[in-house]
């Protein structure tokens, strides 16, 4: 007798229609099919190819939708779920069986079995317990990590059993699945059915088989669309619970860390199995995060070779002397007491007055015109030259005019030919003698200046009592910035302070300074241009992952169709690709570290000068993650969005 209780499943007048909306001719397949299905029945569908018996399958499954028509799900119209809660149903309520297979070729059977569970948040364990039972159940406990390719095409079909059974597999829908199999295993596939329907599953078998149709306890026939007999629904004597749709779309699917170990291991394996091919997709990515690390360490290198050598010659100094103002009358003088404003300054460290000029330099029968440089003690610090013996004079020997002397190392030489230390004897400078108390390390001249290493230097106060007596005033000052970067802001704070003081402008400033700064931003520049060079590097690896992604998903189109069968929801799919498009960018910037760091000590040995940065290392990296999340997006999407028949149906 027919039953009049609720059906589980619920057609009414569902119709499929394809094509028509591009200009082609519209195809009706499905035609006004209407049908009830209690839970517990094992129903056959029979039909020759082309009935739409497929058709019928796909919308009962939730793969597919109908054009027009009304499908119930537990009393349920499930026209109003979102694909989410569609993969939930298929995940919780459908076990699928197919005539192919559908099988992932790179997993293990346990694996393959494994899937619906994973994206029902399963832990591994009881994943790999669950599987495992299951493959033991149907005889294939001997070949749990046997892959699709290892295993004949009945051990194949029950490995896709045992998939439909995984999360529970209330309702099977077996599409052909004695089609590609000899008798011997289509008749133990059948038994398994049977077993499946008298455990109070419910079966739905699609075939076009009549004697494998005649095995079912209900007969539907197919023909052109429409259901040209039925055999009749009995009340099943067992049936399993169906389930609740109240939670439909409400769970988490796969926890973030189950989805992170999936996503690692399939990717790994993928990578793997096309070696040669990902091998030259990571080489874009190795060169590119490598070449960003060794054109930074090369600009990094030279520039602190330029800032070294701006230290030595004074990246912070300026010159400041007396001169006529452009409105005319008698040259400005800067005074002392001007110094000692300036050096009050905030942007200003210190202001050095000088009186140098060439003088007559005696010792024993050694007579010779030097040049006699009068400074302030601060002269080592300012000008970034140590001493290299003994010791420079202090500011107590400068207050008190004490007669001491410091000598250049070339000065040394001249004077103290085979004295092997001259500290403490008496040089003449003019008239005055002076105690030798150090000697400066070898410096070199500057451009177009005095040799710095043939100079001898005296206390300012001695300079101007005991050398330089007609002298008055400093010939001129060297003013130190507090820093490079306040140069600009203390010639600025300068020339207002002495404007205020002398009430004109009659002073000139020599900003030395500057144009050794303008050299370290030109050598900035060229750091920049060498990262950015790098960078398009980087970018060609990056559009090389989004080819091979995009070439993934072509090639593994009936593998996301798989899954989405399973259960997985487009998010799903979409973490999947993403994930596997940044391990290959991070297993390629990890090389890339690698190889820049190993090409950097290579060029450090062969003398070029070289500073390598962390955070140039971990800009590549994160460049390179970066790269691989972006292009990864379009082929990941791509992947998320195609329908489940459609990717089904790809070879």
């Amino acid at each position: 007798m027919v039953s009049e209780s609720p059906a589980l499943i619920e057609l009414e007048g569902i119709r499929r229609r394809y094509g028509g909306e591009d200009g082609s001719p519209e195809v009706e397949v499905l035609r006004g099919v209407s049908l009830r299905i209690q839970a517990g029945e094992f129903v056959a569908i029979v039909g020759a190819s082309g009935s739409g018996k497929s058709t019928l399958m796909n919308i009962l499954g939730c793969l597919d939708r109908p054009s027009a028509g009304r499908y119930r799900f537990a009393s349920r119209d499930v026209a109003g779920f979102d694909a989410d809660q569609l993969a939930w149903l298929r995940r919780e309520a459908f076990g699928f069986v197919f005539q192919g297979y559908h099988l992932i070729a790179t997993e293990s059977a346990r694996e393959n079995v494994e899937i619906p569970a994973l994206y029902a948040g399963l832990p591994a364990e009881r994943r790999r317990e669950r599987a495992v039972a299951l493959l033991q159940r149907l005889g294939l406990g001997e070949r749990l990590d046997h892959r699709p390719n290892q295993l004949s095409g009945g051990q194949q079909q029950r490995v896709s059993i045992a998939r439909a059974l995984m999360n529970g597999g209330r309702i099977i829908l077996a599409d052909e699945p004695t089609g590609a199999l000899d008798s011997h295993s289509g008749k133990e596939v059948m038994a398994l059915l049977n077993e499946l329907a008298d455990a109070g599953h419910t079966v739905i078998l699609i075939t076009h088989d009549r004697d494998v149709a005649a095995q079912a306890r209900r007969v539907i026939e197919i023909r052109d669309g429409e259901v040209v007999s039925d055999s009749g629904s009995q009340v099943p004597a067992r049936a399993l619970p169906s389930p609740d749709l109240a939670e439909a779309g409400r769970d988490h699917g796969v926890s973030p860390w189950s989805e992170l170990g999936e996503v690692a291991r399939s990717a790994w394996r993928v990578m793997w199995q096309n070696r040669f091919r990902t091998a030259l997709t990571l080489l874009g990515i190795v060169i590119g995060v490598a070449s960003v690390i060794v054109m930074l360490a090369v600009g990094l290198g030279t520039k602190d070779r330029v800032v070294a050598r701006m230290a030595s010659m004074g990246a912070t100094i300026m010159y400041l002397s007396g001169r006529q103002p452009p409105e005319g009358g008698p040259a400005g003088v800067v005074t002392l007491e001007d110094l000692d404003a300036v050096a009050g300054l905030p942007e200003v460290r210190a202001a050095m007055p000088v009186i140098g000029d060439p003088a007559m330099v005696r010792y024993g029968n050694v007579a010779r015109s030097v040049y006699t440089f009068s400074s302030s003690e601060e002269m080592p610090r300012i000008h970034h030259w140590p001493v290299a013996v003994g010791r420079f004079f202090s500011a107590a020997e400068d207050k008190a005019m004490a007669p001491v002397v410091v000598l250049g190392h070339k000065a040394r030489e001249q004077f103290f030919p085979g004295i092997a230390n001259p500290l403490g004897l008496q040089l003449l400078i003019k008239d005055s003698p002076f105690e030798v108390i150090g000697v400066m390390s070898e410096k070199g001249a500057d451009s177009g200046a005095e040799d710095y290493d043939e100079m001898v230097f005296i206390p300012y106060r001695a300079g101007r009592v005991r050398v330089f007596q007609a002298l008055t005033h400093p010939d001129y000052s060297v003013i130190d910035a507090a820093s490079s970067s306040q140069v600009l802001a203390a010639e600025a704070a300068i020339r207002e302070l002495l404007e205020t003081r002398h009430g004109r402008q009659d002073f000139g400033i020599g900003n030395a300074a500057a144009k050794l700064l303008a050299e370290a931003e030109t050598q900035d520049s060229m750091t920049l241009m060498l990262g950015l060079i790098a960078a398009v590097s980087l970018l060609v690896g990056g559009i090389g992952v989004m080819n091979v992604m995009l070439m993934t998903v072509r090639e593994r189109t009936r593998e996301i169709g798989i899954r989405m069968a399973t259960g997985a929801r487009r998010r799903d799919i979409l973490h999947q690709f993403l994930g596997e498009a940044l391990l290959v960018t991070v297993t390629g910037g990890s090389a890339g570290v690698l190889l820049g760091i190993v090409a950097g000590l290579l060029l450090v040995a062969s003398g070029v000068p070289l500073v390598f940065s962390l955070s140039a290392m971990l800009i590549a990296f994160t460049s390179a993650a970066a790269t691989g999340l972006l292009f990864g997006w379009l082929p990941a999407r791509t992947a998320a969005a195609l329908d489940p028949v459609v990717a089904l149906s790809m070879e």
